[in-house]
């Protein structure tokens, strides 16, 4: 288990419970730490006041701003201002913390510096307030380390790729089998968005607005939406591997449908869905102010794609096919 530091909310809640008189180990089962972490942060960050020793105790905020500043010291580039100095200068010109470091390196300099050391102190505290960012080539308004772990195998496993997909879903022999994705608006009309699924047999669409981007909120709108329908009706869906699609364990134990992933960089393979978006696109462009859209203007859009003849259903509509073939699981499309 990596190592994490204890944050301000962990050193208000030993403040609170030290002055409740709570013992050391109770402290640690509360925050989920080992007793010698606890014992630790008291000696290190305590507060010591020898004329008024009356004073002395811990204090959360206090506790805080001592490990921030040990944190500091310990940073190169506070330690050696020279360095520091030369660094933005640097920096100024115009020059990439790679740049910076591989020069370093070159000139063979007593005092050297890592990229990642550079880029640290610049979306640091200090960085941050002399706006050193500004001067970087690709600027960013936060910044995780090139090798940081991103668990993104954890959260699309193997065993949900698309190739694990039955055969009879590829084939489009099943109904129940659906595409989901997300419409994106301009940034500047807010975080609503449209959601869109596809039926692939039948390419009967669904789209439904959503407030908020997060995962979330997005997968119990979804699961709200496809509930209603018997189980035969919703066997399983396939997204991309966008992160407003973490949260997809919890469709399995809510409405009991399966989840499968296309590969990375690969929308193609969720075709039906990506023609969808396309022809939905003629009446919700991206500058629609989707947050002022009402219940009654997405069925209208939705009656309109699932009411138009489509080639690959012999010139049926999705309405008039998913009526015809969902006679046998207990949902009537609309013709």
């Amino acid at each position: 288990m990596a190592h994490t530091e204890l944050d301000l909310r962990e050193r208000r809640a030993i403040e609170d419970m030290l002055n409740a008189k709570m013992p050391i180990r109770q402290i640690a089962e509360e925050l989920g730490r080992h007793r010698s972490s606890i014992y630790r942060e008291i000696k290190r960050n305590g507060f010591v006041d020898k004329e008024l020793p009356y004073l002395s105790g811990y204090y959360g905020m206090l506790a805080q701003k001592s490990a921030w500043g040990r944190r500091a010291r310990r940073r190169k580039l506070n330690r050696h201002p020279e360095l520091r100095k030369a660094v933005i200068a640097q920096l100024k010109e115009g020059w990439s913390p790679e740049q910076i470091a591989g020069r370093l390196t070159f000139e063979q300099l007593a005092q050297r510096v890592r990229h990642e050391t550079i880029y640290t102190y610049v979306y640091g505290p200090d960085g941050q307030s002399t706006e050193l960012a500004r001067h970087l080539p690709s600027r960013r308004k936060k910044r995780q380390p090139r090798y940081s772990r991103r668990p993104r195998g954890l959260v699309f496993p193997p065993d949900r790729s698309i190739h694990q997909r039955p055969d009879h879903v590829k084939t489009r022999e099943t109904f129940g089998e659906w595409e989901g994705d997300l419409m994106i608006f301009e940034r500047a009309l807010g975080n609503a968005n449209i959601a869109s699924l596809v039926e692939r047999k039948t390419r009967f669409a669904v789209l439904f607005r959503n407030n908020d981007r997060s995962t979330t909120h997005l997968m119990n709108r979804l699961m709200a939406v496809m509930e209603p329908l018997p189980q035969p009706a919703r066997r399983s869906i396939t997204f991309d591997r966008g992160i407003e699609f973490r949260n997809w364990r919890k469709l399995k134990p809510g409405i009991g449908t399966e989840v499968w992933f296309c590969d990375p960089r690969a929308p193609w393979q969720k075709g039906s869905v990506e023609n969808l978006n396309k022809r939905a696109r003629r009446y919700l462009p991206r500058d629609t102010p989707v947050a002022a859209l009402s219940n009654r203007n997405m069925k209208a859009i939705c009656d309109r794609l699932n009411g138009t003849p489509r080639k690959c259903l012999g010139w049926r509509t999705p309405a008039l096919r998913c009526c015809h073939v969902n006679r046998r699981v207990g949902w009537q499309g609309r013709k």
